[in-house]
């Protein structure tokens, strides 16, 4: 099969490790021929261009600036032309190729008028990989209204949504409850519904004591207490106001919190860190991903934050990272996600809602007193089981034999 995967994810090389990046793998290896759009930002100064890569062809589709666009205007407009810049970026460089399989992504409403176009030219079979609800999730962290000027945006993207539900042959969904919001908020069939979870190729990353320790030591992490780790985006769907808080309320000697990453709340962290220097804690902007994945694994628990105001059930991916360092995980969430009851169901952490710092704080201790290893051996052997492309490439290509 010819097989395109959309995204507005970036996509240098296909063998960068990731949720899409190891699919993707998968299919190429499964004799499939596969292709990629994958945008490049105006502030990057790229122009369009067109790559191979051990037979996978990557189009870099010049776009709008939309990752990490604090003004809500700019990042809308850029949102709504995606579609056409990727559908003319294939007019011109796809023209003679027939694809069998599009695959798309977060966030997908963006993506309606290509997928239309591709589905009407190759008669293609539509595989929704869903990862955001948007634009439900926007509403619930205030950045868009329901109602006035903001309810007519609102209302736009939300056609755009079901329209896009509507043209899919099929949606993956992240989690039980992901299956279950889609499909009670929507008028969908619900044999085209289907659970496809966040999936990556595991990888033991784990390290041994002495790794561990030259670690801590190069990063200045104490090497006597037990380090909590955040790593990835910083932005307003982790709830940055509630993680300070949680950060003001720990005053254990016996922990320490070390958080690493970037995103448009980062600014909002690193104040905080300036003006009271916490002594349990440590910030630090993002890292190269072999810096970022050893230094994981350096600690010893993994951390995910969600803002309580969620009404949607987001999934993290970084849960597979902690995973794959074979750390327990400590999720503080919305109480609509069920990624803390897949964490505690299967023994491998805990979970506490976002919106009580002392909850937190009575997490982390209960925490501490806990087998840590046999708690990540539990979680990665969770991650082989449940969480592998090889699987997720099987579900897709069964539905697509179904049809």
């Amino acid at each position: 099969m010819n097989v395109l995967f959309l995204t507005l994810g970036k996509v240098n090389s296909i063998h960068e490790p990731g949720i899409y990046n190891d699919l993707l793998c998968e299919f190429a290896e499964n004799g499939h021929k596969v292709y990629i759009v994958s945008p490049v930002e105006k502030r990057e100064n790229k122009k369009t261009e067109l790559c191979v890569e051990d037979g996978v062809t990557i189009l870099h589709q010049e776009i709008d600036n939309i990752q990490k666009v604090n003004n809500i205007i700019k990042k809308g407009i850029a949102t709504v032309t995606v579609g056409s810049k990727f559908k003319s970026g294939i007019k011109k460089y796809f023209s003679n190729v027939k694809f069998d399989l599009v695959l798309y992504a977060t966030p997908p409403i963006t993506f309606l008028g290509v997928v239309r176009y591709l589905k009407k030219r190759n008669n293609a079979f539509c595989y929704l990989m869903l990862k955001d609800i948007f634009p439900q999730n926007s509403v619930d962290l205030g950045m868009m209204s329901k109602s006035g000027v903001g309810g007519q945006i609102y209302n736009y993207f939300r056609r755009k949504e079901i329209k896009l539900y509507e043209i899919s042959d099929e949606i993956g969904c992240m989690s039980p409850k992901n299956v279950e919001y889609v499909l009670n908020h929507n008028k969908i069939d619900s044999k085209k519904v289907e659970l496809s979870p966040n999936s990556i190729r595991p990888k033991d990353l784990s390290i041994d004591e002495n790794m561990r320790l030259k670690m801590r030591q190069k990063y200045g992490i104490p090497t006597d207490k037990t380090v909590f780790v955040y790593g990835g985006n910083l932005g307003k769907p982790q709830g940055v106001d509630f993680i300070i808080d949680c950060l003001k309320k720990q005053y254990s000697d016996e922990v320490f919190f070390f958080i690493v990453g970037n995103g448009t709340e980062y600014n909002k962290l690193n104040e905080f860190f300036k003006k009271q220097s916490p002594k349990n804690a440590m910030l630090m902007e993002k890292l190269p991903r072999e810096e970022y994945d050893s230094l994981v694994s350096a600690c010893d628990v993994g951390l995910i934050f969600l803002d309580k105001r969620f009404t949607i059930p987001n999934y993290p991916s970084r849960l597979l990272a902690y995973l794959q360092a074979k750390l327990p995980v400590l999720a503080c969430t919305d109480v609509n996600s069920d990624i803390g009851q897949t964490i505690t169901e299967n023994g491998f952490g805990w979970w506490c809602e976002s919106k009580n710092a002392d909850d937190f704080v009575k997490t982390v201790a209960t925490a501490t007193k806990t087998d840590l290893k046999q708690y990540g051996k539990i979680g990665y052997d969770y991650l082989v089981d449940n969480f592998n492309t090889a699987k997720q490439y099987e579900t897709i290509m069964s539905a697509v034999g179904g049809k």
